[in-house]
């Protein structure tokens, strides 16, 4: 049986015989919503705006022990309704097209700066870059001003994530967490990944009850990210914001609340107002061997700045105080590119940042550049 798709808003959801189940907790009360026929093979679902089909088997939760011990678990913490819960649960599909994307490549590809960069750094990327800024100017002052980052990296994020709210992904978040929380596949950081989507289940059935939402109506990407700025429901628990002030968090459907929420996760996780990115090291043989003898990886900044420069590197930095910037802590950001010799750049603390919203150098360094791209566009009025 194949699932049927119906518009729902900007998105689409299945069409399911509906079966309603009050779900009640000590702050609130929210309705799952969604009834399937018992199926032992994977169906195929096609997602609005995804190259791929989904494969689902439906209520595959059902009586499961694993299952059924988180639930006693949600209940004794959180004062849950156990048969509510259990309602819910009963109804919820296995995702294998998750599964299957959260599985390493059997054929790793080698790590490509320049061809990761272009998908990033791009016109389209920055035209709706600069439509996005223009039609949030006061929004993106006011978030800068309150938690002290810049609009440029606000409007850099949500570029990368999502394409400013175009791509934010059609799969049922309880779906996807459920699934990787007790099925995720048989890999060496299983048991960590495991922990880490079961707190975002979690975290999911508290925010849904407190904010009276239906869980079941959440969408998202595979991992269970949600919104414009492609928060996991861990990161909404913490750091979401009511930027709009209409009581309410809508990481979906409000472009300012995606603002001040992906703006307050960066102070929170240590950003610095009005201080840099990253530094430019020196073309300069020495200073990139350097460079390359330093890199191991680690976003986290522990050089001082004076050892690197002690060491004899130079930074191609027009305006920096070597002098003054000695104690600043740094980290040698390593860019390598197949068929080319591998880019090397100091990562300060505001980049330590940005990696804390995703690990990934090449992430943090193309939300930087994405933003600094659509600054320039704007500056020059294009």
């Amino acid at each position: 049986m194949t699932l049927q798709f119906v518009p729902f808003g900007n998105t689409f959801k299945p069409l399911r015989s509906v079966l309603v189940a009050s779900v009640l907790c000590a702050f609130g009360a929210f309705a799952s919503t969604g009834a399937l026929a018992q199926s032992q093979q994977p169906q195929t679902v096609t997602p609005q705006g995804q190259e791929f089909e989904e494969e689902i088997i439906p209520q595959c939760y059902a009586n499961n022990p694993n299952v059924d011990a988180f639930i006693n678990d949600m209940v004794a913490r959180y004062d849950f309704d156990p048969e509510a819960l259990h309602t819910l649960f009963n109804n919820i599909s296995y995702s294998a097209t998750a599964v299957k994307l959260v599985l390493p490549s059997p054929t790793p590809s080698a790590k490509n700066w320049k061809a990761y960069q272009a998908r990033f750094i791009e016109p389209a990327r920055i035209n709706a870059g600069v439509k996005f800024w223009r039609a949030n100017q006061a929004t993106l002052q006011r978030a800068s001003e309150q938690f002290g980052v810049p609009p440029e990296i606000i409007v850099g994020i949500i570029g990368v994530e999502t394409i400013y709210g175009r791509y934010m992904g059609n799969f049922r978040a309880l779906d996807a967490l459920t699934t990787l929380t007790f099925d995720y596949p048989n890999t060496p950081n299983r048991t960590e990944r495991m922990a880490t989507f079961r707190k975002n289940l979690e975290d999911l059935l508290v925010w849904t009850c407190n904010s009276q939402i239906d869980p079941a109506s959440v969408l998202g990407s595979y991992t269970g990210a949600i919104g414009i700025p492609q928060f996991l429901p861990s990161s909404i628990v913490q750091y979401a914001v009511d930027f709009d002030g209409n009581g309410r968090i809508d990481l979906r459907n409000s472009q300012a609340d995606a603002i001040g929420s992906v703006a307050n996760y960066l102070k929170q996780n240590g950003w610095e107002a009005g201080r840099p990115v990253v530094w430019c090291i020196a073309p300069d043989e020495g200073s990139q061997g350097i460079a390359q003898a330093v890199a191991d990886g680690q976003p986290e900044p522990y050089w001082s700045l004076a050892q690197l420069t002690k060491a004899g590197m130079l930074l191609d930095q027009p305006g920096l105080n070597v002098q003054a910037e000695a104690p600043t802590p740094v980290t040698v950001v390593d860019l390598p590119t197949t068929g080319m010799a591998t880019q090397y750049t100091l990562g300060l603390k505001n980049f330590y940042a940005l990696t804390r919203y995703n690990r990934s150098f090449f992430y943090a360094l193309a939300a930087h550049q994405l933003g600094e791209a659509v600054k320039a566009r704007m500056m020059s009025g294009g």
